[in-house]
């Protein structure tokens, strides 16, 4: 590490990457067990609402996660998130019901409503503009060891202990996480006191207009991932892939090899042609899963989406920071989130509607998601000049 790398990169930083990847890992590694939870509930049928339900939630949250991350700071919004996580993974074991399992999803969602927000904002605090890309890739590989991590270790503690054993470590991890966080400094300058007007939103709250172009190709690359969250798990059964960690492992590994790379190269050739590559990626890769009818085609699929989403969430990151104006970053990065989570809702939602539990409806979803994340890569084409870097 040189000199120049150490002065970007302190120990704050590294503090927050460390409680991400905690964070991340916590509610992770409850995605690949939910569905066998809900289905001994005798819901089954509702798969389509594990994912989109808690998506939903984050999304509307979005709004006060970036009012008060500009207001009363970066540290308590990112602590508000990972204490949310602590509560909801105590909740689930004591679950009898359908109504008290979509309830709970509903409120775990506020954890990533808030969590990812505070982390973006304070990244964007410290870090000089020509790392931008490159420090998101960073917090988003960090992020994404958490994700990779926990489904395999859930799966694990599962399998050796007990589901219950899975949600309280998933809480564990969610305490130290928030401990991190509050051991950190914060970077707002001039914060605000908590007060109840500071949670009344106008439509200036909900959305920034200076990233409406990041925003729409996000939920338009996003519904993909909505997608593969929701239908992976029962993709890979039909094909003879038992083992649940090990798709998503390969989508994990493939994000992971490519983040820090794609963070560079948007700093040093723009947001846009990196864009064009990741795009173009979620294009391929939904087809390919589309036609998959065997364990090495959907495993290709499969890890070329994970190349794919290793490109495009740092880099949009990136370009957001980069349009917004310094007073209203949580705001910009609260709203490309609130399109992040739209997409990854309506993509697990309307993945489980058309799929129905069917084995043989894999095909249509994938088809779906292949368009729009073709409309991506035309919208980007297509942009005004004034919002390319």
């Amino acid at each position: 590490m040189t000199g120049s790398t150490a002065r970007v990169y302190t120990t704050q930083f590294w503090l927050v990457c460390v409680s991400s990847a905690l964070f991340f890992a916590s509610f992770n590694m409850l995605i690949p067990e939910l569905p066998a939870f809900l289905a001994s509930l005798n819901g089954a049928e509702y798969k389509g609402l594990i994912i989109s339900l808690f998506t939903l939630t984050a999304m509307i949250s979005r709004p006060f996660s970036g009012k008060l991350a500009d207001t009363i700071g970066r540290i308590p919004v990112m602590a508000v998130g990972a204490v949310v996580c602590v509560v909801c993974s105590l909740v689930y074991p004591v679950l009898s019901s359908l109504a008290g399992f979509f309830m709970l999803r509903f409120v775990h969602g506020f954890s990533t409503g808030f969590t990812p927000t505070g982390q973006a904002a304070y990244l964007s605090d410290i870090i000089p503009d020509d790392r931008r890309g490159e420090a998101m890739g960073i917090l988003g590989t960090a992020g994404m060891v958490g994700m990779a991590g926990g489904p395999a270790v859930g799966g694990l503690i599962t399998r050796l202990y007990s589901l219950e054993a899975t949600f309280y470590l998933s809480s564990a991890f969610a305490f130290i996480a928030a401990s991190i966080i509050l051991s950190t400094r914060e970077t707002l300058e001039g914060k605000a006191r908590l007060k109840t007007s500071t949670f009344r939103i106008n439509l200036n709250d909900v959305f920034e207009p200076r990233v409406w172009l990041p925003c729409l190709v996000m939920v338009l690359s996003m519904y993909a991932y909505g997608a593969v969250l929701t239908l992976m798990p029962d993709f890979g059964a039909s094909l003879g892939i038992m083992n649940k960690e090990l798709l998503f492992t390969c989508f994990t590994l493939a994000s992971l090899a490519v983040r820090l790379v794609a963070g560079r190269a948007s700093d040093k050739f723009g947001r846009v042609p990196v864009l064009f590559v990741a795009t173009g990626l979620v294009l391929a890769s939904m087809l390919l899963m589309a036609i998959a009818d065997s364990q090495s085609l959907l495993v290709a699929g499969v890890t070329l989406y994970g190349i794919a989403q290793g490109i495009t969430s740092p880099t949009l990151l990136a370009w957001a920071t980069d349009l917004s104006d310094e007073h209203h970053r949580g705001r910009a990065l609260a709203s490309l989130y609130i399109f992040m989570e739209m997409g990854i809702g309506l993509g697990a939602f309307l993945s489980g509607w058309i799929f129905a539990n069917d084995g043989t409806s894999f095909f249509m979803p994938f088809v779906a998601s292949a368009l729009l994340g073709g409309a991506a890569f035309v919208v980007l084409l297509l942009r005004p000049m004034s919002a390319t870097r």
